[in-house]
């Protein structure tokens, strides 16, 4: 059973990118060059919980279960250039939900960065809320081989916090 005491409270941004001997292992990389690479990832949806604190990148424990949303992409083809980037939108309102966007693709991280900032926008439009801020990250990577990018939001507990 899963206890709804511990929502998290608070999050941070993290991002990376790496060259891999194979797919996997560079969205290994990436997660690594994010500084998350010891965990175990657990993909969410986009809702930021209402008062979550904006923190530095914490240190979490080595096969922590890690709750974040995520854009990720892998390409294969030398030259190319991919992007992955993730956005918060923060209500005025402490009391009001947050939203996470994510977003990748084979552009300049220009391109993918203004495009989550946008989808972020909206989805605080389609919530009724018209006071807000965005805050964005993102990594852009020129392949040379096999790469990843990565982007995250990740969600914590402060209780969980390792002293």
């Amino acid at each position: 059973m899963i206890d709804l005491k511990n929502i998290p409270n608070v999050h941070f941004f993290c991002a990376g990118a790496s060259e891999g001997e194979t797919e996997l292992n560079s969205f290994d990389g990436a997660l690594l060059a994010a500084g998350i690479g010891d965990t175990n990832l657990i993909k969410m949806s986009s809702i930021l919980p209402p008062g979550s604190k904006e923190v530095e990148h914490i240190k979490i424990r080595p096969g922590s279960f890690l709750p974040l949303a995520y854009a990720s992409i892998t390409s294969s083809e030398p030259g190319e250039t991919i992007s992955a980037a993730i956005a918060i939108a923060l209500p005025e309102d402490k009391t009001l939900n947050g939203v996470i966007m994510e977003h990748h693709n084979h552009a300049p991280l220009e391109y993918v960065e203004k495009k989550v900032i946008e989808m972020a926008e909206i989805s605080m439009k389609m919530r009724g809320i018209t006071k807000y801020t965005v805050k964005s990250k993102g990594v852009e990577h020129k392949v040379k081989n096999i790469a990843t990018a990565f982007a995250a939001v990740v969600l914590w507990d402060s209780s969980m916090m390792e002293e």
